[in-house]
């Protein structure tokens, strides 16, 4: 079995010193893997990614993150990232006043040469329109394409990880199907994959491994396929119903058992 790429273990993050938000959160992402992190609003999800990330200052308040064998406690956003971890925040992040050419070249400050024309060709294959929008301005692009923008700005990075808050938030279905379709690809190129995922059934259409994140605790975790298979995930994030009561109403709430 390969080594973790990324652990966390027993993360506590509080906002301000006051708010626990994550309580005693562990997760492991191995090389090349996807893993999705499932959970509603109000769960912890983005609070995670930025807490590992390192743009919430100060924490985590108590645990570890280790990436790459390197413990990220108390490293600054900009370190994190050149050991190879891009952050695609939670409504995209891009710089809709500058073009798309530029938004690109600042997905590559943590390299020496910034963009090289091989990147732009690489890439081109995931945003086919590129060639010709590079001289657009960002916040002028469609809601799919600016996700898809900041999906590659964040590639120019050359990651080894790379985290996704909610990529699908705010598309229509069809664009849906096409940013999934891009992060299978980007992971097919072995890059590992952290993903935030309201929509439960695509994420784990994808994933290799996920988590339920509930109140700032993991409940559960397993395969994809095992999670897909739980009746609490069914019910709660998959829209599978049970069956309603000869009345036609269920007279219950269901009780969770996440064990």
């Amino acid at each position: 079995m390969s080594a973790p790429l990324l652990t966390a273990v027993n993360v506590e993050t509080a906002y301000y010193g006051r708010l626990t938000v994550l309580r005693g959160v562990s997760l492991t992402v191995l090389p090349g893997q996807i893993v999705a992190i499932l959970g509603g609003n109000g769960a912890g999800k983005t609070t995670l990614l930025r807490t590992i990330s390192g743009l919430i200052s100060g924490q985590p308040e108590k645990g570890t993150i280790e990436f790459a064998g390197r413990r990220l406690n108390g490293f600054d956003p900009e370190d994190i990232a050149r050991l190879g971890i891009a952050h695609v925040l939670e409504g995209r992040g891009i710089f809709p006043e500058l073009t798309v050419e530029e938004n690109l070249q600042l997905g590559a400050y943590t390299r020496p040469h910034g963009v090289q024309p091989e990147d732009l060709k690489r890439v081109a294959a995931l945003f086919p329109v590129l060639p010709t929008r590079r001289q657009q301005l960002a916040g002028t692009l469609s809601g799919g394409e600016q996700q898809m923008l900041a999906i590659v700005r964040a590639l120019l990075m050359r990651p080894t990880l790379l985290m996704l808050d909610e990529p699908s938030l705010g598309l229509a279905p069809l664009l849906v199907d096409d940013i999934f379709q891009t992060i299978a690809a980007v992971n097919a190129s072995g890059v590992a994959i952290l993903l935030v995922e309201q929509n439960a059934r695509m994420a784990l259409s994808i994933a290799h491994y996920g988590y339920v994140l509930e109140s700032g605790r993991m409940v559960l975790e397993g395969t994809a396929e095992d999670l897909a298979a739980n009746p609490n995930v069914q019910e709660l994030y998959l829209g599978v119903g049970r069956e309603p009561s000869v009345k036609g109403y269920q007279r219950y709430k269901s009780r969770r058992r996440w064990a």
